[in-house]
């Protein structure tokens, strides 16, 4: 008669550490997995704040520029906070409006002097989702006189 084989008693204790080795495996997996998905989120809203503020930077140079182009009539581009543009405002009023929905625009302008220069500032606010905090940029330049 042939003598049983029988595994060593050590063998027998360690049975099932390979599963509970995966299992902390996949957790450890799901944390980052989800770490990395929260901070997408995150990066995806820096990246829409960063958007609207370069939208706002262009539209206020562009104003600067057609008014600068225009200094007879510059007190024409002055705009308070939700008050109505005039005629040489409303066209870059309304295309800003395109490309920052909702935004509230003010335009403070002081023309220039033969002594000193004028000065534009333009603010822009908007608000990216509902129940966040409003975004506000400014941009002021200054007008040299007309010589």
């Amino acid at each position: 008669m042939r003598p049983r084989l029988t595994a060593p008693p050590r063998l027998r204790r360690q049975s099932g550490i390979a599963l509970i080795e995966v299992l902390v495996a996949i957790v450890l997996l799901g944390i980052g997995v989800l770490g990395t998905i929260g901070l997408q989120g995150r990066s995806y809203s820096a990246l829409a704040d960063t958007g609207m503020r370069a939208e706002a930077t262009i539209a206020a140079d562009k104003l600067i520029g057609i008014a600068t182009n225009d200094l007879a009539n510059l007190n024409a581009y002055a705009l308070t906070a939700g008050g109505s543009p005039g005629a040489a405002l409303q066209p870059w009023y309304d295309e800003t409006l395109a490309h920052i929905p909702g935004a509230r625009i003010a335009v403070a302008v002081t023309a220039p002097s033969t002594t000193a220069p004028g000065r534009m500032t333009v603010t822009i606010q908007w608000m990216r989702k509902a129940n966040s905090p409003t975004s506000k940029h400014t941009v002021t330049s200054y007008i040299a006189p007309a010589q």
